[in-house]
């Protein structure tokens, strides 16, 4: 980031006078999470009314009652392509990939899973790899559970390789990293083939070491290029690393956020080891809520389709916080912002030390941002410099009033700083 050498005080003075007004206006806006908005979330209506009395899947299984604890075959049959798994290696279950995630970590820690020596709570240390910027729920789950994160730099194109090699070649502690391989929370990165490659056939000092890939954003598309990166899980097996790869994903922003279905991939004795576990817990997950899935979206060709109207109501949105990012801050050299392809988020860096003072500014404003530091493991960010920007929950209007009133609070938090240190030399 270049920044100017100096802001004049006129600026100062311009960026205050833009600001007072913004807090006049007594806004309340949230820019805070990355949820689907009633809009899209209307695009699944028809969930509501499903499966009515059809209650039985294709192979005449009734729904209603135990059983089938992998999920129902054709719900795996949809989303298979999409997750470049085998849909035998897929498990549907649950309401959200998170519980999933938690749950993976919980069963690591306290079950040895395939190629692992030990259960990891019998380890001294057990530590993951953090790209940043990154999901702060990720960074949660390991804080929660008492595992170590070391952050590692994330690229246009994914993480830092050269870093991620070197780390997981030199200490056997590291058992895992966490990777968002499609439009990446909250950058839009998506992953190139080089880097896809490197994760599967990279060296590590831990034989149970696992890409926990979390594959959340694979059909998020924000233009009509629906990008494609290759296959993981395939990529490790090729490799001689079959069971590196647990392969993540949902349909909480295809369908209903608060009622959708969680999807697992693994190799054949990853799924197994999993399913074991599983076993213990429950007799099967809510398979009438798979089958509405089904009768839903059809196939696949339907899944996309639907994400082609979730496209028409987000991509807009996107649009209005990059015009108005651009109106007010292009050329400023203060700020710089992600334009992604796809996913949920813009990532918007501004000059160091500037962020939580951009959080506390926009929030008198009335437009709430998720806390400063949040993209980084603990929620601190050496830098104090990134802020993840979630615009698809509120209207239109709401998101180009909203992007302003950040772009605004960016102007008047920099200019403050640059004086600052002007007056200090």
């Amino acid at each position: 980031m270049t920044s100017p050498a100096d802001l004049a005080r006129p600026d100062l003075d311009q960026a205050r006078a833009a600001y007072d007004a913004l807090v006049a206006q007594g806004m309340k806006l949230d820019l805070t999470r990355g949820k689907p908005s009633a809009a899209q979330l209307d695009l699944a209506a028809e969930l509501l009314h499903l499966p009515a009395d059809r209650f039985k899947a294709a192979d005449g299984t009734d729904t209603r009652n135990y059983g089938g604890l992998q999920g129902l075959p054709e719900l795996r049959e949809i989303f298979a392509p999409v997750l470049q798994v085998p849909a035998e290696q897929l498990i549907a279950f649950g309401n959200g990939s998170l519980e999933l995630m938690h749950d993976t970590l919980v069963n690591a820690l306290l079950n040895a899973m395939p190629g692992s020596p030990r259960r990891w709570v019998e380890e001294e240390r057990v530590v993951f790899l953090a790209p940043v910027p990154g999901y702060d729920r990720h960074f949660g789950v390991c804080e929660r559970l008492g595992i170590e994160l070391v952050p590692v730099p994330l690229t246009d194109y994914g993480p830092d390789m050269d870093e991620v090699e070197r780390l997981v070649a030199a200490d056997p502690a590291i058992k895992g990293i966490w990777c968002v391989p499609k439009y990446a929370n909250p950058s839009g990165s998506v992953y190139s083939s080089e880097v896809v490659d490197r994760l599967a056939r990279m060296k590590t000092a831990a034989p149970d070491f696992r890409v926990f890939w979390d594959n959340a954003y694979a059909v998020h598309h924000l233009t009509e290029e629906r990008i494609e990166i290759p296959s993981l899980l395939a990529a490790c097996a090729a490799h001689g690393n079959p069971h590196r790869a647990f392969v993540f994903g949902s349909t909480s922003k295809i369908t209903l956020a608060g009622a959708g279905v969680a999807l697992f991939a693994g190799s054949a004795e990853n799924v197994a080891w999993y399913l074991g576990r599983m076993g213990k817990r429950t007799i099967g997950g809510d398979k009438v809520n798979q089958l509405r899935h089904v009768r839903a979206l059809k196939d696949t060709e339907g899944l996309l389709a639907l994400m082609d109207r979730h496209r028409a109501i987000v991509a807009p949105k996107f649009a209005a916080v990059a015009d108005a990012f651009e109106q007010h801050l292009g050329g400023t050299g203060v700020a710089e912002w992600t334009a992604p392809k796809g996913g949920y988020f813009i990532s918007l860096d501004v000059m160091d030390g500037c962020a939580k003072e951009l959080v506390r500014l926009s929030k008198e404003a009335g437009v709430e941002l998720t806390p400063a530091g949040s993209t980084h493991p603990l929620g601190k960010d050496p830098r104090d410099r990134n802020v993840r920007i979630a615009p698809t929950f509120p209207d239109l209007a709401t998101v180009k009033t909203a992007a302003e009133g950040v772009a605004v609070s960016v102007l008047l938090a920099t200019s403050t700083a640059l004086l600052a240190k002007a007056t200090a030399k």
